[in-house]
């Protein structure tokens, strides 16, 4: 594995985890909207964190989002349950960020909050199960 992988992996699981932390304290303040995009951005950074061991990066989510599905959902590295909650994920953030009256739920909060701690765990868990122990 190299040095540049891991340190960059680290790094934007930690972003991952500041973004899930916010989210929280949003959401404890009644800042649906801001918790749900906070939330979103814990998601995105996970997925960052296990791409950066592929060398595969963009600015798209989209393209982000589609490569993580394409290289470790459709080939069964992970479940679709997980593809199914980012993806529920990206859709919120895009409603709440851009739709002019859209209102986000508590529940709908704080689904998406648990949703991206579950994910970020799950992610991190990835990570060290095929790149920090096997030594790639």
């Amino acid at each position: 594995m190299e040095d540049k992988q891991k340190t960059l992996s680290d790094y934007r699981l930690q972003k991952a985890k500041e973004d899930l932390e916010a989210a929280k304290i949003t959401f404890e303040h009644h800042k649906l909207a801001q918790s749900v995009n906070r939330s979103y951005y814990a998601f995105f950074h996970a997925v960052r964190a296990l791409l950066a061991y592929d060398l595969f990066d963009s600015k798209r989510h989209s393209s982000v989002i589609g490569y993580f599905n394409q290289q470790y959902v459709a080939t069964g590295k992970i479940g679709k349950e997980y593809y199914k909650m980012l993806a529920r994920a990206f859709d919120k953030r895009m409603k709440s960020d851009y739709h002019d009256f859209y209102s986000v739920t508590k529940e709908e909060a704080r689904e998406q909050l648990d949703n991206a701690g579950v994910f970020i765990d799950l992610i991190e868990k990835y990570i060290e199960d095929h790149y920090v122990y096997k030594g790639l």
